[in-house]
């Protein structure tokens, strides 16, 4: 008998890879209006370019980008036909052509081809400029501010964030109903104040905003007014805002309101599922309302196609808006569809929120 021996052999163990953590933490970013062009030579002023919102992204893939906004001035000083250089998806860019939608030129000095470059700039909570920060809070768009954010506005601040803090026994606010709110802006105020021993405020001053003077002169007197718990405070910050004004369209040219084109659809079609009306969320936040006006054709089944859009005021992003609607829709069957329909869709705000 033969016995073949071998050394005893133990099983490979397949041992998984060590876990890394990597942090990805939370940057601050902001777009930065360069200068406007207009038929080739830069604009002199007056004007008033309002900045996009303040938003969150994360850290790393958010290096140097722009985007470059198209549009014209009419004779009031408004910008108009506002649309993007570009068809690439720029990330954090979602308020960049209604903030210029917001912004006010030189009345009686209408241009034609002009364009401005948004630059966007990414810092960290400890990096990021803590007035910066403040905007975001008053403006979450991304979701509440991380700690480290917080921790950079205490910095800048006082102590009155210690425990205990002060508590407010008496916290008055301006009457907003008399305060002028601006078209298309959210109008805030920080104020910075500090509390004697007794709980009174002293020292109240307007820290950063957005430069509305009623509600800079309207804040600082609430605060005056208000009363707070005992004890010795620094640097204290509380902010108030306005809610922007309604931004009306700009009027539909009798040309575009009567836009006819080669075709056979009737003027009234109906609707087997009717397009519902939803509000482009950028504009919606700003109060700013617009048009469009959008060319289709229909199938027999009654599915739409062909979209192209008319015209849209003040900007592109409200044809963009109306197509996305009209595709949804369905008109009742047909024996051989239609060619040439003609919609106007206005975008229209609510009554204005309080405050």
């Amino acid at each position: 008998m033969v016995t073949a021996s071998g050394g005893a052999q133990s099983p490979k163990t397949n041992v998984p890879p060590p876990i890394i953590s990597v942090s990805n933490p939370r940057v601050l970013i902001q777009w930065s209006p360069g200068e406007v062009r207009c038929d080739g030579a830069v604009l002199a002023g007056p004007l008033t370019v309002r900045r996009p919102w303040n938003q969150l992204g994360w850290a790393g893939g958010n290096g140097a980008r722009s985007i470059t906004i198209r549009f014209a001035i009419d004779a009031t000083g408004r910008p108009v036909s506002i649309g993007r250089g570009g068809t690439d998806f720029v990330p954090y860019s979602d308020d960049v052509a209604p903030a210029l939608t917001a912004s006010r030129f030189a009345e009686r000095a209408p241009h034609q081809d002009c364009s401005i470059t948004y630059t966007m700039r990414s810092s960290t909570m400890a990096e990021a400029d803590a007035p910066e920060l403040m905007s975001y809070t008053v403006h979450p768009l991304s979701g509440r501010l991380p700690e480290e954010g917080w921790k950079r506005i205490r910095d800048a601040a006082g102590d009155c964030q210690d425990p205990p803090q002060p508590q407010p026994l008496e916290r008055h606010y301006p009457d907003f109903a008399t305060i002028p709110a601006t078209p298309g802006v959210r109008d805030w105020s920080m104020i910075r104040y500090d509390v004697d021993a007794s709980g009174k405020v002293r020292a109240p001053t307007v820290l950063t905003g957005t430069g509305n003077r009623a509600l800079d002169a309207a804040g600082l007197k609430a605060m005056r007014e208000s009363r707070f718990t005992k004890g010795a405070r620094k640097g204290c910050l509380y902010p108030y805002w306005r809610m922007a004004a309604k931004l009306p369209a700009p009027d539909m040219p009798e040309a575009i309101r009567e836009t006819k084109v080669a075709g056979h659809c009737p003027d009234q079609h109906g609707w087997a599922v009717p397009p519902q009306l939803r509000f482009p969320e950028p504009y919606r936040r700003r109060s700013i309302e617009g048009w469009a006006v959008i060319r289709y054709d229909v199938a027999p089944w009654g599915e739409t196609g062909n979209w192209t859009v008319v015209d849209a005021q003040p900007s592109a992003d409200f044809g963009t808006q109306a197509i996305a609607m009209i595709r949804a829709a369905r008109l009742p069957t047909s024996d051989q569809g239609y060619t040439g329909c003609i919609d106007r869709v206005r975008f229209n705000m609510g009554p204005p929120a309080p405050g």
